[in-house]
């Protein structure tokens, strides 16, 4: 299969990343600084990500609401223009199509934001469940997407655009902004667990949006941020990737994504399956290792001898200075306080179930 590329691919080659596939693009997994540099830089100054691999899609009519509701498990009764809200999308049996971003343009009008692996099957999807009056269309090649984080990212927004273009509530999103002489649409948004802004830029402006906020962000610190650098911080952030913590056969509730999950609306695609299955037997839960080795993904967990679950997502997390995992274990396991073995590669390694998030601003 060939691989896409993004809007910013020369720009990736250009500063020297290391590129590799993701998703079906290639994408810079890291620049010369290396890893650990640019998760720190997010933590305490600025990084600059590609998310252009991610998808887009517009829902358009007077039924586009009930469809939302139908999709998602959350509920997009009530929203204000520009808002932006998280939901998990079901399917019949109660396992996860995927987990999105849905934004309220105005009435009858919403933006939809799709994991970059998914695009296709989430797009397929939704049209295959639409009904009503209500138009999908998947606009993912028309925009190019940037992610500013970190706590400087204000600031150098405040460069590049007017205080007015830039929302001050998380999860927010401001239309057809002039960001550096650029139409773009701005959001509070991010992947990292630090504050930041994920810029909609049309595909074709991408590159000269990305320049722009280099050479705007230098003397705050920015740099360039690769793939290795996004996934350590949202595991110290404690978000879930799809794939990992979310996937087909595992549940939002099963995740701990409870809260977006509104079992009191009257219906939405896999709400039966939840409602039969009743409490899940296993959640999600956050690991540290005590003793000395890296806990990393598909690693089994196991208490008194007895395996309990298996790591989703583990590395060591620069900022927070240890080994950290997210798993899914037994309920009656989950406690905080827990001291569990995680095998790394034949060796049992310590760990204590410990509050998620790991990292918080």
């Amino acid at each position: 299969m060939e691989l896409k590329r993004t809007p910013l691919y020369d720009a990736h080659v250009r500063l020297g990343g290391r590129m590799v596939e993701f998703g079906g693009f290639e994408m810079p997994v890291q620049y010369p600084t290396g890893v650990i540099r640019e998760h720190m830089a997010v933590r305490t100054a600025c990084g600059l990500f590609d998310v252009s691999h991610m998808g887009e899609v517009t829902l358009e009519g007077p039924d586009s609401v009930k469809n939302l509701n139908m999709l998602l498990t959350n509920d997009y009764t009530y929203m204000e223009d520009g808002q932006a809200r998280y939901s998990p999308m079901c399917n019949e049996n109660g396992g996860t199509v995927d987990d999105l971003i849905v934004y309220k343009v105005k009435d009858d009008r919403y933006f939809i934001v799709v994991n970059a692996s998914n695009r296709e099957k989430d797009f397929t999807w939704m049209k295959e469940h639409l009904f009503g009056d209500a138009v999908l269309n998947d606009v993912s090649d028309a925009w190019g997407q940037i992610a500013l984080q970190g706590p400087a990212a204000e600031k150098i927004l405040k460069k590049l655009t007017a205080p007015e273009n830039i929302p001050q509530k998380g999860y927010h999103a401001l239309w057809d902004r002039d960001v550096g002489g650029i139409k773009c649409i701005v959001s509070r948004t991010g992947y990292t667990g630090s504050d930041g802004f994920e810029l909609y830029v049309p595909a074709e402006k991408t590159e000269e949006m990305w320049n722009a906020l280099l050479e705007n962000g230098r003397d705050e610190g920015l740099i360039p941020c690769g793939l290795g650098a996004r996934d350590t911080l949202r595991l110290e952030a404690s978000m879930p990737l799809y794939g990992h913590e979310l996937s087909d056969t595992i549940s939002p509730l099963t995740a701990g994504l409870g809260f977006f999950v509104k079992m009191d609306k009257p219906d939405f695609i896999g709400k039966s399956a939840l409602e039969a299955a009743g409490q899940s037997t296993q959640r999600r839960v956050g690991l540290k290792a005590v003793g000395r080795g890296i806990l990393r993904e598909h690693q089994s967990v196991y208490l008194d001898g007895r395996k309990i679950g298996q790591t989703t997502s583990g590395t060591h997390c620069p900022y927070i200075g240890c080994s950290a995992a997210m798993a899914i274990v037994d309920r009656e396991c989950a406690q905080v306080g827990t001291r569990v073995d995680v095998d790394v590669r034949g060796r049992m390694v310590e760990a204590e179930v410990v509050p998620m998030p790991f990292y918080k601003k």
